[in-house]
């Protein structure tokens, strides 16, 4: 017999230990909430154990070790730094144009029958383009400076966040704005406190999406007349043979993605604490 917790009722023992199974059958728990680490830390392993044991040629894949050295080497001899911090600045800013223009896009359409027929038709037929395959186009618009990149990282950025957010203020459930008329709430705070606070987390999933689309463009377009960045750092050690420093490039991708996606999850987990998931 499943025990019932009817709300205002403080749970019984019962109840609270078939939750309590219920937490361990189907969520990880709290005590595996920030283990994150646990991952990449199996995958650094098998790398680490593949390359010792010479199962892993370094003609395949370079030695971990190999890479720390490469990374330092590009520290203290190159200007590794500074092309980190030009792949962050392109892809912070392309990302923070293409949410902005994601939300702006997706509240006015998913509250507006209008502003849906205006938007919601031409964001579906660019889902089905791939952004990557507009490159060339806006090399012809906007050159091959860092316009170009910008733009290309905003708009693969600001679909997933458009699609998402979108559905999350379509999914609100009609009773809310029943329950909206029936005790008086005008549209605007039912809009503030109840259709936005509700669309988040598509927002949120919305955003972990736009985040590896972000890094996924960054990679291509640094390919293009680039001066700086990782994969200019990319580029030239592709010229010269040196694996190790290609390697080291695509950890540091890597961990972009894996630190953005990390810091997108804490957020949710921290902004919509209200809600009961399977991580709790």
């Amino acid at each position: 017999m499943t025990a019932t917790i009817h709300r205002g009722e403080p749970a019984t023992g019962a109840a609270r230990a078939d939750h309590r199974v219920v937490r361990r059958r189907l969520g990880p728990g709290r005590r595996f909430r920030f283990a994150f680490w646990v991952g990449p830390a199996l995958v650094l392993a098998v790398w680490s154990i593949g390359s010792a044991t010479g199962l892993i040629s370094p003609a395949v894949l370079t030695a971990p070790w190999d890479v720390v050295t490469a990374f330092r080497d590009q520290w203290t001899d190159h200007d590794l730094l500074g092309n980190i911090l030009s792949s962050l600045r392109r892809v912070v800013v392309g990302l923070a144009f293409g949410v902005a223009g994601g939300v702006l896009l997706a509240i006015v359409s998913g509250l507006s029958r209008i502003g849906e027929s205006v938007f919601d038709g031409p964001i579906q037929i660019k889902r089905s383009i791939p952004t990557l395959a507009l490159v060339p186009l806006f090399i012809a618009w906007f050159g091959i400076g860092e316009q170009m990149k910008i733009v290309t990282i905003a708009l693969i950025s600001l679909v997933p966040i458009y699609v998402h957010t979108h559905n999350g203020l379509r999914g609100i459930d009609g009773k809310y704005a029943e329950l909206a008329e029936t005790i008086g709430i005008g549209r605007g705070e039912f809009v503030r406190h109840v259709v936005l606070p509700g669309a988040l987390p598509g927002f949120l999933l919305g955003m972990r999406f736009a985040v590896t689309s972000a890094l996924l463009g960054l990679v291509v377009v640094e390919q293009y007349n680039a001066v700086s960045g990782v994969g200019y750092m990319i580029m030239l050690a592709e010229q010269y043979g040196a694996t190790n420093v290609i390697v080291v490039g695509l950890v540091i991708y890597g961990l972009f993605g894996y630190l953005a996606d990390t810091a997108v999850r804490l957020t949710g987990r921290r902004v919509l604490a209200w809600r009961r998931t399977l991580d709790d």
